[in-house]
């Protein structure tokens, strides 16, 4: 499973210009996963993600999570986060997980996130437009395996 976090003001993704998710003050998370991605590793990221220290404290250092800074999370399903360009200049998207078991897992990891803060979504599968407002900027990449 892999998660492109991005600090942001403000996000929103539209499908064919209707607003079906958004942030006000939080995270966008691009959403990805691989074969052997479950259950525990959907966990395990969810808690990683609310809990991860990148909100600024009141002397300006990154201190604060999510939680502490009551922020939402706008969720957005990125199945091109495993592209292989190895090879010649067309990606390859062999190691993403179909996409009905990706969206069985996709809705499980936003339902997880929604036991910690508020979370809205763009449509699996759909062609989106995401806009956001970025703060730092700050962009992590969390990726995690199942051993």
């Amino acid at each position: 499973m892999r998660v492109v976090i991005q600090k942001c003001r403000n996000a929103k993704v539209t499908v064919q210009n209707q607003v079906v998710g958004k942030t006000a003050f939080g995270l966008i998370l691009l959403v990805g996963f691989t074969q052997n991605d479950n259950e525990e590793i959907i966990k395990k990221m969810a808690k990683k993600i609310v809990d991860l220290r990148i909100f600024e404290d009141e002397n300006e250092i990154m201190n604060k999570s999510l939680l502490d800074v009551s922020g939402s999370i706008l969720s957005v399903s990125q199945f091109t986060l495993y592209a292989n360009t190895k090879k010649g200049n067309r990606p390859s998207y062999l190691a993403a997980l179909n996409g009905s078991e990706a969206k069985l897992l996709y809705d499980k990891f936003n339902e997880e996130l929604k036991k910690y803060t508020k979370v809205e979504t763009g449509i699996f599968g759909a062609t989106m437009d995401v806009t956001l407002t970025n703060i730092g900027p700050t962009t992590i990449i969390l990726e995690m395996e199942n051993n």
